[in-house]
């Protein structure tokens, strides 16, 4: 039998702190979090390595030290309202949901956003809500948020998502250049949002999330 609970406990001691994730809420939720509830059934055993899980086409789980990086910048406070884009099966909403005071998770794929809110069901997260929808669109009747967070990469952020922020809010991404990735979180001030450099990291491009190319003739 395999023993998932020392597994997360080693998850942690080698890829979160090392990575000078030491922020307690963060920590604590990681811990308590069962990843391997959270990925495909035929994942489980890679639910613990330190690379991004593929849960579908340019979908996957973002590595433990990406999640975790991303959080500390990101700095969710217990009164916060979170919202999670492309939550997969949970995992992120589920971590999430044990920092702030709720969080809307929203995942496109209908199968996995219903499987996701059994799991988070299940586990207890009962502030934690998952909605079926494009990504690119968000959840806006549920907002405006404190924090988004974007669980894959892109080239361009949606205004739609942007709009969804509140005034100093904060929006953490990877940006994908060519092949080089790169985490930035953004801190909207008079309806203006500024991105800042946080760390290097890369996933596949979210769909609807590319940049438009120009066609020159």
């Amino acid at each position: 039998m395999t023993d998932f609970a020392l597994r997360r406990t080693m998850m942690v001691d080698t890829q979160v702190r090392p990575n000078d994730v030491t922020k307690f809420p963060i920590i604590e939720a990681m811990l308590a979090v069962p990843r391997e509830a959270f990925v495909p059934a035929t994942r489980r055993e890679a639910a613990y390595v330190g690379e991004n899980i593929e849960i579908g086409p340019r979908r996957v789980m973002l590595e433990p030290r990406t999640l975790a990086k991303m959080l500390d910048a990101l700095d969710i406070q217990p009164d916060e309202l979170v919202l999670d884009l492309g939550c997969g099966l949970g995992y992120s909403a589920a971590v999430i949901a044990r920092m702030a005071e709720a969080v809307v998770a929203v995942e496109e794929d209908e199968a996995l956003a219903a499987e996701a809110q059994q799991l988070l069901s299940g586990f207890g997260a009962d502030n934690a809500a998952v909605v079926a929808g494009p990504l690119t669109e968000g959840a806006a009747k549920h907002g405006p948020y404190d924090v988004i967070m974007i669980e894959g990469a892109a080239e361009t952020v949606p205004d739609t998502l942007l709009a969804q922020l509140k005034e100093g809010g904060r929006i953490g991404c990877l940006f994908m250049e060519g092949s080089l990735g790169v985490a930035r979180v953004g801190l909207k001030v008079d309806g203006v949002t500024s991105w800042r450099y946080v760390f290097n990291a890369a996933a596949p491009v979210l769909p609807g999330f590319e940049a438009r190319r120009e066609f020159v003739l």
